[in-house]
C-alpha cells in the first residue's frame, strides 16, 4: 500500500497491550522496525474509560526513547494536562474537536511547547467540523469507531469522510497525516489507505498477531 502523504505509517496502541508490561510492548514495536506508538489518554469523563498518566509516558520513554510518541487526549479539559504530557515526551498530542475550545489556540500551544498537534473527530461529527483547522495540524484522527475501548468493529460508514479530508488536503496543497483509529486490520486498512489514509493505528490486531513482524508487513508498513 502507498500513500498520496508519503509512506504508509503503523502506530499499535498500548491500550490493546498488556498494562502490566508497557515497556515491553514498546520494545516489541520498536524491534518490529514500526517508529510510532499511539497513546490513547482517557479521563474518565469524555469517556468512561480512565487509563494512562504523563509518569507512564515518562517511563516509556526511557525505554524506547527513539518511538515518536502519539499522544491522543480523550479528555474534557485537554489544555490542563497537555503540558505535562508534552514534557514528560509526546512527539504528537491531539484534541478532540467535540471539546468547547478555542482550538486553533490550544493547537498552538501544543506547538509551543515542543510537540506536533492533531485534531480528532469522533464517528458522529461530520469532516466539515475540522475544514476551518486543516491548516493549523500535523494530523486528523478520523476514528472509526466510538472511542473509549478497543477491540470495537471497524464502522466503513467512515470511509466518505475520510476520502473528503483527504480531498481537502490535496485541493489545499497541505501537508498534514490523516490518521485512522478503530477496527483497523489486514482486511480494513486498504479500505483506510484507498480512501486516503496515511496512518493507521492498530491495537488489537497488532498485539493479537502471532508473527508483528508478518503483520508490519501485511498493513504495508514494514
Amino acid at each position: 500500500m502507498n500513500s498520496i502523504n508519503g509512506p504508509v505509517i503503523l502506530a499499535p496502541s498500548l491500550l490493546a497491550a498488556d498494562h502490566a508490561m508497557l515497556a515491553n510492548a514498546a520494545n516489541v514495536i520498536a524491534s518490529t522496525g514500526l517508529t510510532w506508538a499511539h497513546v490513547d489518554i482517557m479521563d474518565g469523563h469524555f469517556v468512561e474509560t480512565l487509563t494512562f498518566g504523563p509518569q507512564m509516558l515518562r517511563c516509556l520513554q526511557r525505554h524506547e526513547p527513539e518511538l515518536f510518541y502519539d499522544v491522543h487526549l480523550m479528555m474534557d479539559e485537554p489544555w490542563k494536562h497537555a503540558p505535562a504530557f508534552a514534557e514528560a515526551g509526546a512527539s504528537l498530542i491531539s484534541i478532540h474537536i467535540e471539546v468547547p475550545c478555542d482550538h486553533r489556540a490550544e493547537l498552538a500551544r501544543i506547538r509551543e511547547m515542543g510537540a506536533k498537534c492533531g485534531i480528532v473527530l469522533n464517528p458522529a461529527t461530520g469532516a466539515d467540523a475540522v475544514a476551518h483547522l486543516l491548516d493549523c495540524v500535523d494530523l486528523v484522527l478520523v476514528m472509526t469507531v466510538q472511542p473509549g475501548k478497543g477491540g470495537q468493529p471497524f464502522r466503513e460508514e467512515m470511509l466518505p469522510k475520510i476520502r473528503q479530508i483527504a480531498q481537502w488536503r490535496q485541493d489545499r496543497g497541505l501537508d498534514f497525516r490523516l490518521e485512522v483509529d478503530g477496527g483497523v486490520d489486514l482486511r480494513t486498512a486498504p479500505l483506510c489507505v484507498t480512501a486516503g489514509a496515511d496512518t493507521l493505528v492498530a491495537g488489537t490486531a497488532f498485539f493479537n498477531a502471532p508473527d508483528k513482524n508478518l503483520f508490519a508487513r501485511n498493513m504495508g508498513c514494514a
